[in-house]
């Protein structure tokens, strides 16, 4: 690997309104100086658009707060190859991060197209336009960073999981295309020398997330007094990984793109890895709702008499969904001198705090 700085570079964010798009965005416009930063959106209805919005207000929040940095939001969609082509030549990043895709391993069930424009297609366009910017002698794309899934372990029966562990039975056609991604890196790190890197994310939560993840939904379902479904009743573990761990962990990447290096065959050895980004400590899902619904009381989301155990439903497991996620980050503390250390606790404390003030106080404040 070598070191590159992000100060004074021009980063393209794809998903830019998403959960960790915008906690990255707001992370780099804090920390890195003199940054230009181009995010892209579809701002699709995949969950509530109002979400979106509200990370992007935050964005512009900060922008402000930083002018020596520049913010610029684009509405599209990364599927729209005559758009991605037009972003790349006008701004001509140094760094991609690539966090847009369709998200959800049930969703794909149901809604496979969406999967296929987005993560597949939207992600050739990607590797099409860094390919595209070493041309006419330009410097090109330094380091293309790009989400995985730690649903590419699929139903492998060892833990934790490794990054030479074998990903080649999915058990969602979400799982297949993030492995699709890292292969079609992979594939044009080899050909086109474009230094790429994977993070398989592990179960990510936190402030204003993503509310169809199951901390989020949990919290929306016991407000209004119904009961929460815990699937594989209850014999399921999580590494949960809290949102600040991840975007640290993505800024670190970001600068130690692998070496370029030529092979024996005179093409390129692919300047490309992949790590885990995990917590390395998964959480059996019952605890993890006890702490849940001890800190939404905590916060005074829920009041202190709240009757939890009459809220809870144990259920089967659901198609797509795996028992147990746990990541292996020896590597990346290896390479990157760096560990996730949010606790749960912490981390869904944090989360309670956020609910409350976004969504009761505002609510109090419209009944006023």
């Amino acid at each position: 690997m070598c070191k590159i700085t992000l100060n004074k570079k021009k980063i393209l964010v794809t998903g830019a309104a998403g959960f960790i798009g915008a906690n990255l965005v707001l992370e780099l416009l804090s920390t890195i100086s003199e940054i230009t930063i181009i995010g892209i959106d579809n701002m699709n209805d995949y969950y509530d658009v109002s979400m979106k919005e509200y990370r992007l207000s935050e964005i512009q929040k900060k922008a402000k707060r930083h002018p020596e940095s520049a913010w610029t939001f684009i509405k599209g969609s990364i599927a729209d190859k005559g758009l991605m082509d037009f972003i790349f030549k006008l701004y001509q990043p140094s760094i991609v991060v690539n966090l847009a895709a369709q998200a959800g391993v049930r969703y794909s069930i149901t809604n496979p197209d969406v999967y296929i424009e987005s993560n597949l297609i939207g992600f050739y366009n990607i590797l099409e336009a860094c390919r595209d910017s070493y041309y006419d002698g330009n410097t090109g794309v330094e380091h293309l960073v790009f989400a995985s899934s730690s649903s590419v372990y699929g139903s492998n029966q060892k833990i934790p999981y490794s990054t030479v562990d074998k990903t080649d039975s999915p058990v969602s056609l979400y799982a297949a295309t993030k492995k699709s991604n890292e292969l079609m890196a992979h594939a044009y790190s080899k050909l086109y020398n474009i230094p790429s890197t994977g993070l398989r994310f592990f179960t990510v939560y936190g402030p204003a997330g993503r509310p169809d993840m199951a901390y989020f939904s949990f919290t929306n379902q016991l407000l209004d007094g119904k009961n929460i479904e815990i699937f594989n009743y209850g014999n399921c573990e999580r590494d949960f990984t809290y949102v600040d761990d991840i975007v640290e962990g993505v800024k670190r990447v970001m600068q130690m793109p692998p070496k370029k290096q030529q092979g024996e065959d005179g093409l390129p050895i692919p300047p490309y890895a992949v790590y885990n980004i995990g917590n390395d400590h998964p959480e059996n899902l019952l605890d993890f709702v006890n702490i849940l619904q001890e800190e939404l009381v905590r916060a005074g989301v829920l009041p202190q008499d709240y009757d939890f155990e009459s809220h809870k439903k144990l259920v089967p497991m659901q198609p797509g969904d795996v028992s147990v996620t746990c990541a292996d980050i020896l590597d990346l503390q290896r390479d990157f001198d760096f560990k996730p250390h949010t606790s749960l606790r912490n981390g869904l404390r944090k989360f309670a705090e956020w609910y409350k003030d976004f969504y009761l106080k505002n609510e109090k404040r419209v009944e006023e």
